[in-house]
């Protein structure tokens, strides 16, 4: 079988531990405490990236309302929990995922209201989703939530990390 292109070894991207550890203390260093590696372009048809966030960032929870816009994630360092919410706001479901355990990732369909917490120090999770990026519509954000940046979204992050009995 001949491929339809010419492979160039040297595009190979390595995700290794030092890229886990330099891509975390980009998120440290960051006011916002997480940080995205992308491997794509913004125009790509599917999206690929590391996503790590630290303790004390505020991920408004949010949901992705394109059919196409299922979103995977995998923890491949430390760990992270997971809340999912009603159209109310209500909890419905929390797991924690950690590299290495029982439960390492999630497919998260299209539509179903999440948000993703740090559960330690140099967490960090492999994204993937339909491109091209598109910005969140107001109806993909919680109107029900409060805005990054503000006290109440300060309380509300400590409030889940406690959820899975984090508290640092």
């Amino acid at each position: 079988m001949t491929l339809p292109y010419t492979l160039r070894v040297t595009s190979l991207l390595w995700i290794t531990d030092t890229l886990l550890h330099e891509v975390s203390q980009e998120a440290r260093e960051n006011p916002r405490r997480r940080k995205n590696r992308n491997f794509h372009e913004m125009s790509d048809p599917v999206h690929r990236l590391l996503n790590a966030i630290e303790p004390g960032t505020y991920i408004r929870p949010h949901r992705h309302l394109e059919a196409a816009k299922a979103e995977t994630a995998l923890v491949v360092s430390g760990s992270v929990g997971v809340l999912v919410f009603e159209d109310t706001g209500s909890l419905v479901e929390k797991r924690r995922l950690a590299s290495g355990s029982a439960n390492v990732g999630v497919e998260m369909p299209a539509g179903v209201w999440h948000t993703f917490v740090s559960l330690e120090p140099g967490s960090v999770f492999f994204e993937t989703k339909a491109g091209p990026y598109t910005p969140l519509k107001p109806e993909e954000t919680a109107p029900w939530a409060p805005a990054e940046g503000t006290p109440e979204a300060e309380a509300l992050e400590n409030s889940w990390r406690a959820m899975f009995g984090d508290r640092l």
